[in-house]
């Protein structure tokens, strides 16, 4: 692939719940993508339960997180990974109380008044 890292993209190579974390930050900033399945430098890696993973991702994101996004099974080389695509919010998306703001390639959680 040849987006590299950035404000609005995130490489993993697999997924972990405490990237609902960088989701709420996207939400809480200009939106981004979060690619499941990939090194740091983008090359796709591939994720075993992928089938799995479309159905949960967007499940806890909803339970947690209480937005929708979009999760896209993806295919280079034979090796599945997946897309998540998350849109900016209008009101501020909270991760188990946390808020959460993606700021150039960093995440930081937002406490007094920078909530404002």
């Amino acid at each position: 692939m040849s987006v590299a890292e950035s404000q609005n993209v995130e490489w993993k190579e697999s997924w972990r719940d405490e990237y609902l974390k960088w989701i709420c930050g996207f939400a809480n900033a200009q939106g981004g993508k979060i690619y499941i399945g990939t090194s740091d430098d983008g090359t796709v890696i591939g994720v075993q339960d992928s089938k799995k993973l479309m159905e949960d991702i967007p499940n806890k994101v909803r339970d947690v997180l209480g937005i929708i996004v979009d999760a896209n099974l993806r295919t280079e080389d034979g090796k599945d990974y997946i897309e998540i695509c998350v849109n900016p919010n209008s009101y501020p998306v909270n991760y188990k109380g946390e808020y959460h703001y993606r700021s150039g390639s960093t995440k930081q959680q937002l406490k007094g008044q920078a909530l404002d």
